[in-house]
């Protein structure tokens, strides 16, 4: 009888047992099939590859795009996506009000050294920026140019009058710049006589954005708040410079009236120096044609000094002839110095240091003088007006400032 129950309790777990391994057994099986199953890659599919329309357009633009956020960028990849941003969706609305045949609405003229407010008056008016719907419109241009009142002669006291009449006028008539007390607003001005003629107006100055072709901290310039316009003399009397380095043998050359104290001091310690080619007034044109123009081709490095502003048109015409520009300026929020890294492509000094600029210009190596150069090269669109504007030019890149700073205003 006890044999008997022992037999089957041991026939018990020999059944359990062997059930146990045949378990253990079935699921060794499965993931082994499963592993197999799962990590053989599948054979290689051959399919016939087209090319979408306008896939190859969108390459190049976006090549284009690559190209033009280059390492003189601050930030490359951000300037790109915001740029593009840009492209899709800024509206600007222009205040309709005021005669074109005074001192409103059209460019006074696309010449000299103050182009870049004719171009800027001409450019918004062929751009995709425009609308004529105000609900619509991120922000409102005030289209009244102190260009065209210096044309005509008018005196500071009459400008800063006929701005003020004209601007409480836009209030009154319409609802836009209540909203924000006028931060949503813009006005451009390349002259400084714009810069005069608008310190009366405080309300102006300190709510609206300044588009300025003399935008110096010592005389109320805001940069995160105002934009500087590059101050452009065109058209350029020669086509651009670059990738010359070979035919620049002069150190730093410089030519232009004494009109400012760093330009006095300029001229009385370099004028006579062997290395540096450096005059205390105009060249002549009665020594040759376009002698001014053709010593920038033949210099490495041009002193942009300060005159009766701290801007100068010098420094757009350095950046086009090749020759990289020295910086000599001091309180001056350069143009786009948000967007590009001045360092990269100029030399970038403070008015002290005009005694030992000769020095300091000697001490740059060659290989630090060929990035600069190079950079230089990249960055010449960016100075340069066109009419139809294009990507990328001096219109398009102030345009890229006030997108910027739209984002800054809520109402």
């Amino acid at each position: 009888m006890t044999s008997a129950k022992q037999g089957q309790q041991q026939f018990c777990f020999f059944s359990l047992r062997a059930s146990l391994l045949f378990l253990a057994i079935l699921t060794l099986a499965s993931f082994t099939y499963l592993s197999l199953k799962y990590s053989t890659p599948p054979p290689p599919q051959v399919s016939n590859l087209s090319v979408a329309p306008g896939s190859v357009k969108a390459a190049a633009e976006e090549d284009d795009g690559e190209e033009a956020a280059s390492d003189t960028h601050h930030s490359p990849r951000v300037f790109k996506l915001n740029y593009e941003e840009m492209e899709k969706n800024f509206k600007v609305y222009i205040y309709p009000d005021g005669d074109p045949k005074t001192f409103y609405q059209t460019p006074r003229k696309l010449t000299g050294k103050y182009a870049s407010e004719g171009y800027f008056f001409q450019n918004i008016r062929e751009s995709r920026f425009r609308t004529q719907n105000p609900d619509l419109a991120h922000l409102f241009f005030i289209p009244i140019s102190c260009h065209k009142m210096r044309g005509k002669g008018t005196s500071y006291e009459n400008m800063t009058i006929i701005v003020q009449n004209y601007v409480e006028g836009l209030i009154s008539k319409y609802p836009y710049w209540n909203r924000t007390l006028g931060a949503d607003h813009f006005f451009v001005t390349c002259h400084d006589v714009g810069v005069r003629a608008t310190e009366g107006l405080e309300f102006l100055v300190k709510n609206s954005i300044r588009a300025v072709c003399s935008p110096s901290y010592d005389v109320g310039f805001i940069p995160h708040k105002d934009v500087a316009l590059p101050q452009v003399l065109q058209p350029f009397a020669l086509p651009a410079g670059g990738n010359d380095i070979e035919n620049r043998t002069t150190l730093g050359f410089w030519a232009g009236h004494r009109n400012s104290k760093i330009r006095v001091i300029l001229a009385r310690v370099w004028e006579n120096d062997t290395e540096l080619d450096i005059s205390n007034n105009r060249i002549s044109r009665a020594t040759g044609h376009l002698v001014y123009q053709k010593r920038f081709y033949r210099s490495k490095f041009c002193i942009c000094p300060g005159g009766s502003q701290v801007n100068s048109a010098r420094i757009a015409d350095s950046i086009h002839y090749g020759c990289i520009p020295v910086i000599l300026s001091d309180y001056y929020d350069l143009p786009f110095n948000d967007i590009l890294d001045w360092n990269k492509f100029a030399v970038v000094l403070k008015e002290k240091d005009v005694y030992q600029l000769k020095q300091i210009l000697k001490n740059i190596s060659y290989e630090v003088f060929v990035g600069l150069h190079n950079n230089l090269v990249k960055v010449q669109k960016h100075f340069q007006w066109n009419s139809p504007p294009i990507r990328y030019d001096a219109f398009h890149m102030v345009m890229y400032d006030l997108w910027l700073r739209h984002h800054t205003i809520k109402y």
